[in-house]
């Protein structure tokens, strides 16, 4: 019997909301397209496009949209799942693991094609590692927009000066929040934004130099440099 209740696909939609709550059943949250904030255990997980966050069950979570798109949730019986994993896990979604789980959601229950689907979905499914980039979201309503923006769109160069000038207030209160607030500076908190957002087009097999460029940097030497401070690793380690 399959370990799977039911796959709902859904487009998530601007400043959609989850509200908090709980159940049994442990659950896979993949965005194909969409930007999603996850609060699970206390703690925010940034879901962009490629990524997926797993939800132990009876854990209470919440979510919201950042940015609108398509996105995918797995739920699983309590008591015939086989994911172990006991805390909320993020992993990232390959090409062939999205068509896996694509081709599930497709199918019949009855369908002879789908324990061989879900085994190899399950054997594809690999946790980040400990070094994965956690990107901290504020609270504050006057930082909290422009570090939405900025998850969406990764590659934007504007500085703190510009934010400052658009949301009318300074640059030493900006650059004040950013650090209480996240506990990082606004640049090394935007270079995590990017890294992060590297990390699965990396593993697309997204050149270096086209990576580079797609999450803002001119210079390919810039963004490796970038990628080796945050995970001590370059990024052809993420290649394909």
């Amino acid at each position: 019997m399959s370990p799977i209740l039911c796959i709902d696909r859904d487009t998530a939609r601007d400043d959609e909301v989850l509200h908090l709550h709980a159940h049994p059943e442990p659950m896979l949250t993949w965005s194909s397209t969409a930007t999603l904030r996850g609060t699970v255990a206390h703690r925010d997980w940034l879901i962009p496009p490629g990524y997926g966050l797993w939800v132990p069950g009876g854990i209470e979570h919440s979510g919201s949209v950042l940015h609108a798109g398509e996105m995918l949730t797995i739920t699983f019986s309590p008591d015939r799942c086989p994911i172990t994993w006991a805390e909320p896990t993020c992993f990232t979604v390959g090409s062939l693991l999205g068509e896996i789980i694509t081709h599930l959601h497709r199918i019949t229950p009855d369908d002879r094609s789908r324990p061989g689907a879900e085994a190899l979905m399950l054997q594809l499914l690999t946790p980040l590692p400990a070094h994965h980039i956690h990107v901290t979201m504020p609270a504050d309503p006057r930082i909290r927009v422009i570090a939405e923006r900025l998850i969406a769109r990764p590659a934007d160069q504007r500085e703190l000066a510009v934010w400052a000038d658009q949301i009318h207030t300074s640059v030493r209160t900006l650059s004040r929040l950013f650090r209480a607030e996240t506990g990082l500076s606004f640049i090394t908190w935007r270079t995590h934004v990017r890294i992060r957002a590297a990390v699965p087009m990396l593993a697309e097999g997204t050149s270096v130099n086209a990576t580079a460029r797609a999450v803002g940097y001119r210079k390919p030497s810039a963004f490796i440099a970038a990628f080796r401070r945050v995970t001590g690793q370059t990024p052809g380690t993420y290649l394909p």
